[in-house]
């Protein structure tokens, strides 16, 4: 009889594959079609941020200078002002 069951220190370990074919959360089968991919509208290389050789293809983005001065900072060596979105 085969053993399917490769414990090792109390954890399954393994192809998950012995144990259940891929799957989407509604148990239907996993296509690219369910991965949200439907064979069209792919990106061109003009919208990727490359580089080679040191040289890139788009220039990088300006570093955020805005925000709020945050209290308590004390001695802080990382900055002290807060970018993000605050509720």
């Amino acid at each position: 009889m085969a053993t399917f069951s490769k414990k090792m220190m109390g954890k399954e370990v393994g192809n998950a594959a012995v144990y259940a074919k891929p799957h989407t959360m509604s148990g239907g089968k996993v296509s690219l079609k369910n991965a949200g991919y439907d064979g069209g509208d792919r990106g061109t290389l003009d919208d990727l941020a490359v580089s080679v050789g040191g040289v890139r293809s788009q220039p990088y983005k300006e570093p955020k200078t805005n925000g709020i001065k945050i209290r308590g900072t004390g001695a802080a060596t990382k900055g002290v002002m807060a970018r993000g979105p605050m509720a």
